[in-house]
């Protein structure tokens, strides 16, 4: 199985506001830059996107090693999932599920792949975190431009 390493991104400009994600795959030295953007969202919901569009973005199933550093990505996908599923996408305090379309789409994409979680610390020099922030912003200018 192909192993493909990515390192994903969100940013919003306001909270909520327009925002970007951004997703950068390697696999060997072949790579793949990915970015989009939303004219009204949230931050944690393009974190989510670069996520999902990271992952979706491979033919075929991979172990992944995604880096994110959103810690309620990663923590909603390695701690959280399984009991919001169970509890029918409520929280233990028994509130619906904030971004239950997104995480939903990400759980679609985690079964097609085997997927290990990394937490990352943003914006601490580390290359493939700066890479993903720059893809995050650059999706929110394109989008602002296709306007």
């Amino acid at each position: 199985m192909k192993k493909v390493v990515i390192y994903t991104d969100g940013a919003c400009k306001g909270n909520p506001g327009p925002g970007g994600w951004g997703a950068w795959l390697t696999f060997g030295e072949h790579e793949k830059k990915l970015c989009g953007g939303e004219p009204e969202t949230t931050n944690n919901r393009m974190e989510l996107m670069g996520a999902i569009e990271g992952l979706a973005a491979l033919k075929e199933k991979c172990d992944v090693i995604l880096y994110t550093d959103s810690s309620y990505v990663q923590k909603g996908i390695t701690e959280w999932l399984q009991g919001w599923k169970k509890r029918d996408w409520k929280t233990a305090s028994k509130q619906p599920v904030k971004n239950q379309d997104l995480w939903r789409l990400l759980d679609e994409q985690c079964q097609r792949h085997d997927v290990v979680w990394k937490w990352v610390k943003g914006h601490a020099g580390i290359e493939g975190n700066e890479i993903a922030d720059q893809l995050a912003n650059d999706g929110i200018e394109k989008m602002q431009l296709s306007k």
